[in-house]
Formats: structure tokens, C-alpha cells, sequence
């Protein structure tokens, strides 16, 4: 009797967790701007505490429907995104954009089915190919938040330029350099810039797919833009050129900082040493960023560096 109670006790205790979690990420739309909302994700990593809300998605309120840019980390996040939007227009989902290819972008895809998923043809490559292995990767860092969740690949290919949605001028700007296909949407109508992962603010940026060099070259497009307010990928949302120089200004010390290791001969572990300067050690998992930037980014400069001194 006593050995059943401990193991009906146990099993009480195991399941608690999952069933006593409501999975509720807290969503709240913010409006920052006409017709232009904003879901403001936490400047942390992916954790069982946060489930994958990490991530900066928003929505365009248009007369012919709803734009939705970013869909978050899983299923129940595009769920809950999807629930919001319902309190703040009574219109149907025109068309749901994906940035890029990382997880917390795409992931909740599948609850806004049946409506139109487009990203540019690289990104829709790079779901197509990712997209699962993407998904299992989350499911160890966040656990039963993914429940049910499916990589769902963008079903429209989108082309650069301009399009008209119901009232609004919105711009699709063809990028790269966080990954190998990046995409910017700029709402010429409000002034509205989503830049996506290719610009962080307070938070330091991730580079498990970057090309600095097109990076740059992408940081320069989005600073001649006239726009109002700018939506990073990650952080708050500015009014300035704030945090596109922020961006700028750490991926520039990164760069410089594995070339001067590379050249000086230093091992991986010698340039995680490396002191951080202080303008900025305010930025959110700035350690353990470098540190993967390390490991992501610094066998090529090596390689790189021998290949011209030989």
C-alpha cells in the first residue's frame, strides 16, 4: 500500500510541470504606430521558463486584412499572437511574412493556416531544409511549449519591391548578412521599418549563419531609409538610428577582434578571454554571445588568415 502511494505520489510530481504550466507567453499588442502593432519579446535565450519568447513579431491593420510579420517560436505562440490580432481587428489574416530561417521567425506558421505564408525564395529554402531540425532543437531548449508544433514552409515565394495592401505602400527589401536571405518590410505608408534579425538593440546579436561583410551592406541600406520607427529583430523598437549603429558598432569590434586574434595566432579558447569593452557590457547575454560568435565565425578567419600568409 505504501510502495502504491509513492509511486501514485511520484508520478503526481512528474506530471505537475506540464500539466499545471498554462503555457501562456503574455502577449500584448503594442501599438507603435497607425494601423502598426508590436508583440515585444525578452532579451533572453530560449529557456523553459520563456518557451521561446524572445522574439519581436507585429501585425499591419490593413483595409483589405491583416499583414502578420514573424509568427514566433511554436505553435501555441502563433496561437496566442493570432487570438491578440482577433482583439484589435476584425479582419481576416491577409498574409503571413517570415524574415528568415531561425526558429523563433517561423515557428508558429501553422496557426495561421489557411492564409498565405511568403518569405523570399532563400528563406523558403532554408525552412524547407531546416525547418524540422529547427523545431526538434526547440522542443530540448523549451520543452512541452512546442507541443504540436510543425515546420510549416512559406507556400509563396516573395519578390522584392513594392507592394499595395489596403491602403498601405509596404516595401519588401531583399537582404542578407544574419543569414543568407534577409528580409526587411518597410510600410512606406506609416513609417513603419520591420528589419528583422538584421538589427538588434540592447540585445547582443546572434550569428549562427552571419556574413559580415553583406551584413554591413545591409546595415547601410536600412539607415537611408526615412523611416519613423524601426523594429528590431530583437529589442526595443527606436525612432533613431540608435540601434542600427548599435548593431554596427559591435559586429564591427567582433570582426576586428577574431581578425586580430587569427593573425596574432590565438586559439579559440584565447579569443573567449577576450575583454568585452564597456560600451558594451549593458547588452543582454553579451558573454555568451561572443562567445558563440566565437565558435561560429572564427575557424573561417582562421582559415582565412593562413590561406594569405601562405
Amino acid at each position: 500500500m505504501k510502495k502504491a502511494i509513492s509511486i501514485l505520489a511520484l508520478s503526481i510530481l512528474v506530471s505537475l510541470p506540464v500539466s499545471a504550466a498554462k503555457y501562456d507567453y503574455g502577449l500584448e499588442a503594442k501599438k507603435i504606430g497607425v494601423d502598426t502593432y508590436l508583440f515585444l519579446g525578452k532579451k533572453e535565450d530560449f529557456s523553459f521558463q520563456n518557451g521561446g519568447n524572445i522574439v519581436n513579431t507585429g501585425f499591419i491593420v490593413t483595409s483589405s486584412g491583416v499583414v502578420v510579420i514573424d509568427t514566433g517560436s511554436s505553435k501555441r505562440y502563433g496561437e496566442q499572437m493570432l487570438a491578440e490580432i482577433r482583439k484589435q481587428a476584425d479582419k481576416p489574416v491577409y498574409k503571413v511574412i517570415n524574415t528568415h530561417h531561425h526558429p523563433d521567425h517561423f515557428l508558429g506558421n501553422q496557426s495561421f493556416k489557411p492564409a498565405p505564408i511568403a518569405a523570399l525564395k532563400g528563406t523558403v529554402k532554408d525552412i524547407k531544409s531546416s525547418g524540422e531540425m529547427f523545431s526538434e532543437n526547440l522542443y530540448r531548449m523549451t520543452g512541452d511549449w512546442m507541443r504540436g508544433t510543425e515546420a510549416v514552409v512559406p507556400d509563396v515565394t516573395l519578390q522584392p519591391g513594392a507592394e499595395e495592401i489596403g491602403g498601405h505602400q509596404i516595401e519588401y527589401i531583399e537582404l542578407s548578412g544574419h543569414t543568407g536571405s534577409d528580409l526587411a518590410v518597410f510600410d512606406r505608408t506609416t513609417g513603419v521599418l520591420f528589419a528583422g534579425d538584421l538589427v538588434f538593440y540592447n540585445r547582443t546579436l546572434t550569428t549562427p549563419h552571419a556574413i559580415p561583410e553583406k551584413w554591413f551592406v545591409a546595415l547601410d541600406r536600412l539607415s537611408k531609409l526615412p523611416f519613423k520607427v524601426l523594429v528590431p529583430g530583437h529589442g526595443e523598437p527606436v525612432t533613431d538610428l540608435s540601434a542600427i549603429e548599435q548593431t554596427r558598432d559591435y559586429l564591427r569590434w567582433l570582426v576586428e577582434t577574431l581578425d586580430s586574434a587569427a593573425n596574432k595566432g590565438q586559439s579559440m579558447n584565447e579569443v573567449m578571454q577576450e575583454k568585452i569593452p564597456a560600451r558594451f557590457a549593458n547588452l543582454a547575454l553579451v558573454k555568451s554571445e561572443f562567445n558563440r560568435s566565437v565558435v561560429h565565425l572564427f575557424p573561417a578567419v582562421e582559415k582565412k588568415t593562413l590561406h594569405r600568409a601562405n
